[in-house]
């Protein structure tokens, strides 16, 4: 009889533990602009309560990714996103480095993901459908990726980060293919110029948005995202700057997240106990 009452607590502690387990969509999601559709994978908490409206994280991947690249970084993200009611969405951002290229039609991955994608996530899943309730970060291309969509697009985005991120690309014109992009550096200096993260901020003020910057000490990135920083300051711009000990690797942006989904979920308690009042 004991037996069988232990038997029966496992299977109903199993059947708890399998009833909340966020459910993982794999889309495809069309772009008109590019004339493709682009993979998708959306992370939704379950069980996903009726009536009730879902932040939203942008989770963006880094050159030679795809959309799989953060559920393999962090295998913990359907857990966290069961635990704290908050919806990631991770698109496939093809080496695009998210601007839309000038030279490369089917490369339009700003206007794919500050538009289209937040329009179709919008359409499809209980969102927070405005700005308060979407935030978006990524991994090295995908950290240039947070700071350039965010900046740009505050209307849509009202926090931001970057880890391990780009965000100047000047000082590599010969890597990642940046050059298939926006064309020769030496011939075109002007759209280098206009085409990298750090030379947006003038399109923003102090409060326009939450904005995280986390960069290992040891990551070929490092002065550039201290000269980010710098410059935030110099601009007056609040803003959470994370260094430590760190080179450019999955272990790093693992334990990177975690701060940074802490920090965005800060930021959406503080509009969802705003909406209370």
């Amino acid at each position: 009889m004991i037996r069988k009452h232990c038997l029966f607590c496992l299977f109903l502690l199993f059947a708890i533990c399998q009833a909340k387990a966020a459910r993982i969509d794999t889309l495809s999601v069309k772009s008109s602009k590019m004339g493709k559709s682009i993979e998708v994978l959306v992370f939704v908490p379950e069980p996903c309560t009726e009536g009730k409206e879902y932040p939203v994280i942008y989770l963006l991947n880094g050159y030679s990714g795809n959309a799989h690249s953060w559920p393999n970084i962090k295998p913990e993200l359907p857990e966290m996103v069961d635990r704290d009611g908050i919806i990631a969405v991770c698109p496939d951002g093809q080496d695009s480095w998210y601007w839309d290229s000038p030279t490369q039609s089917g490369s339009q991955f700003e206007t794919f993901v500050s538009s289209e994608l937040t329009s179709y996530i919008d359409s499809h899943y209980p969102t927070v459908s405005d700005r308060t309730g979407r935030a978006i970060t990524g991994f090295s291309m995908g950290g240039h990726g947070g700071m350039w969509l965010s900046i740009r697009h505050k209307d849509i985005f009202g926090a931001g980060g970057s880890i391990s991120g780009g965000l100047d690309i000047r000082p590599f014109p010969d890597n990642w293919d940046m050059k298939k992009q926006l064309g020769e550096e030496k011939q075109n200096q002007a759209r280098w110029d206009a085409h990298t993260a750090i030379t947006q901020l003038d399109k923003i003020k102090n409060g326009d948005l939450a904005l995280i910057i986390d960069c290992g000490t040891d990551d070929f990135f490092y002065e550039v995202n201290c000269q980010f920083h710098e410059a935030l300051l110099k601009r007056g711009i609040n803003h959470d700057f994370i260094s430590r000990p760190g080179v450019h690797d999955g272990r790093y942006w693992n334990n990177s997240l975690d701060y940074q989904w802490l920090f965005f979920k800060k930021y959406f308690d503080g509009y969802r106990d705003y909406r209370k009042k």
